[in-house]
């Protein structure tokens, strides 16, 4: 089995979203669609989503798929994400919100 890296994830979760050129699609709501669409099939459906389509449709898949990565290129890569998704604090490795959520609990 191969290991999948975050680019990778991030082009099969666009593959298996929506998201269409047409669209107009921003930084944002790149990374929102990628949020939404690795919660709705996860990482391992996104990846069974573009097999299926790069099987059953090979040359508009790889049309897709060229578009995607060119999108990819064109947007900064989000920021490093420790468990759960949440952004890590700067120089700590803890995740922010969740080191937020445990000052708040202790001081309840």
């Amino acid at each position: 089995m191969t290991r999948l890296n975050v680019n990778d994830a991030r082009c099969e979760a666009l593959f298996a979203s929506g998201l269409q050129r047409s669209d107009a699609p921003t930084p944002e709501l790149v990374a929102e669609v990628i949020s939404l669409t690795v919660r709705q099939f996860g990482i391992a459906g996104c990846t069974s989503r573009m097999a299926q389509e790069f099987g059953d449709h090979p040359e508009a898949a790889a049309s897709r798929m060229r578009w995607i990565r060119q999108l990819l290129s064109e947007i900064p890569a989000p920021r490093l994400a420790g468990p759960g998704g949440w952004p890590l604090r700067q120089g700590s490795g803890l995740p922010a919100m969740r080191s937020a959520a445990g000052r708040a609990d202790r001081a309840a």
